[in-house]
C-alpha cells in the first residue's frame, strides 16, 4: 500500500489524455522545455558575472613634487616642509 503500481500510472495517463487531448499536452511540454532551458540560460548567465575577473585597483595619486626628499645624515628622510598659503590683499 500508499504506492502507485504500474495499472494506477496507465489509469492516470489515460485521464489526462482524455482530459487534454495529445496535442495539448505536446504545447504543454514544450512550453515546459523552453522554461528549463531559459532557466538553465539565467544561471549560467549569472554564474559567469561571479567569475568575471575583478576591476583593476584605482590608479594612485602621484605626487606633483618634482623636489627628492631630503635625507639627513642618519639616513631618514627629513620631513619636508608643508606649502604655505599666500594670501593677496587688493
Amino acid at each position: 500500500m500508499g504506492g502507485l503500481s504500474l495499472w494506477h500510472w496507465i489509469i492516470v495517463l489515460l485521464v489526462v489524455l482524455i482530459l487534454f487531448g495529445r496535442g495539448r499536452i505536446s504545447d504543454i511540454m514544450g512550453d515546459f522545455g523552453k522554461g528549463i532551458k531559459s532557466f538553465k540560460e539565467g544561471i549560467n548567465e549569472e554564474s559567469g558575472d561571479r567569475h568575471a575577473p575583478p576591476p583593476p585597483p584605482p590608479a594612485q595619486i602621484v605626487s606633483q613634487n618634482p623636489e627628492p626628499p631630503v635625507v639627513t645624515s642618519t639616513g631618514t628622510p627629513a620631513a619636508s616642509p608643508m606649502p604655505t598659503e599666500t594670501k593677496i590683499n587688493p
